[in-house]
């Protein structure tokens, strides 16, 4: 596929920075319906759903190509809803619970591989990174021996986010995990280990490399292997080397244009080996809320590692109350409570969700990766659909 020339410096270079933006973003803005929006609801929704609302003012308000969403309710029910259009160039409806990249939603998958790990015995979390991936992790003011695999995992670990200094000629380029290492490890670290907290996809590598390391196979095959065919996952995969697809039905995903009058451009086959372990993984909303209510509900790790990976600290950057986990994220619901999650930018899709301890779950995915302002409002129909 080769992109027209505006999207080389646009898509790739500006709109991969939204992996970094991974994490939940919060808020509690109310939404504004706009008028005559273009959407379709599934046969579960009723016209005066507060989630349908949200999903039919994202669209016509924030002109998004389309979104979709999967909500268990406190009845025990999950609902499916859509609004827009699943492919511009042919007007398709957009598919009921149709698979989506989800960005750093891969994080949580990675650490949930390593925390078990860390249960049979083959990885500690106080120990240092260059225990299992000697002399690698080094540069100006970097050194293994003084960061541990928990600071990965927590994004406390003080190395710069590379996702920022990646410039890719096409969204066919495939680049080596430790490529991508290499430019986070030619930067000065943010901070002494310990010392901050800073979101950083870098840490994200490295976990996947540890994974590999230890296991002696590709993370995507351990991922497949302890989380995906262990709950049920069925729409949920970590995509192959040069597998540019999205397998099954999907709505497609787009850049949009920065001028008024250009058109958006259609990015859903892409490389995603940039995001690697850090947010290369495809899902669909109902598999997430699945992952995330089994993860919460003990069924992925022993009540120890659960414990270790829920404990958290301050993340403001991510919103008012935010904390950040073992690749875990909480926040505070408007309605009282906590909803435990990640979220995942990719260009060209966005999800955003999260799972209670009562059992309720929300997840919604839109198909272009905007401003943080309506990343925003995603995350504000999350928690609307939870406190239903």
């Amino acid at each position: 596929m080769n992109p027209p020339p505006p999207y080389r410096r646009y898509a790739l270079r500006r709109c991969a920075v939204p992996v970094a933006a991974g994490a939940l973003l919060l808020g509690a803005l109310a939404p504004t319906v706009a008028s005559a929006a273009p959407a379709t609801a599934s046969a579960e929704a009723r016209p005066a759903d507060t989630v349908q609302q949200w999903l039919d003012a994202l669209v016509a308000g924030d002109q998004l190509p389309a979104a979709l969403a999967a909500v268990r309710g406190r009845d025990g029910r999950t609902r499916d809803y859509t609004s827009g259009v699943g492919d511009l160039a042919t007007g398709a409806k957009v598919p009921v619970d149709g698979q989506v990249r989800i960005g750093s939603n891969t994080k949580t998958f990675v650490a949930v591989v390593v925390l078990q790990l860390v249960a049979e015995g083959r990885i500690q979390l106080d120990a240092s990174l260059d225990t299992y991936l000697p002399g690698l992790i080094h540069g100006d003011g970097i050194d293994g021996k003084s960061i541990t695999v928990r600071q990965i995992l927590q994004h406390t670990s003080g190395l710069v986010d590379y996702v920022p200094f990646v410039d890719l000629a096409g969204p066919d380029q495939y680049i080596e995990p430790r490529e991508l290492l290499d430019i986070a490890l030619a930067q000065r670290p943010d901070f002494a280990p310990g010392a901050g907290w800073k979101y950083s996809n870098t840490g994200y590598l490295i976990a996947g490399l540890i994974v590999q390391k230890v296991t002696g196979r590709p993370v995507g095959e351990e991922i497949t292997k302890r989380v995906i065919d262990r709950i049920g996952l069925r729409h949920t995969y970590f995509p192959a080397q040069g597998d540019m697809t999205v397998r099954e039905r999907h709505p497609h995903g787009y850049v949009l244009p920065e001028e008024p009058g250009g058109q958006p451009y259609d990015i859903t086959e892409m490389d995603p080996s940039w995001a690697w372990a850090a947010g290369a993984m495809i899902s669909t909303n109902t598999d997430l809320n699945r992952f995330f209510a089994a993860l919460i509900g003990g069924r992925l790790l022993p009540p120890a590692q659960l414990a270790q990976m829920r404990t958290t600290v301050p993340a403001e950057y991510m919103g008012p109350g935010a904390r950040y986990g073992l690749g875990l994220a909480s926040r505070p619901l408007p309605c009282g409570g906590l909803s435990w999650g990640h979220g995942g930018s990719l260009p060209g899709y966005v999800t955003r969700g999260g799972v209670t301890e009562d059992g309720r779950a929300a997840n919604i995915a839109v198909t272009a990766a905007p401003s943080p302002e309506v990343r925003q409002r995603v995350a504000d129909a999350v928690d609307a659909a939870l406190c239903r």
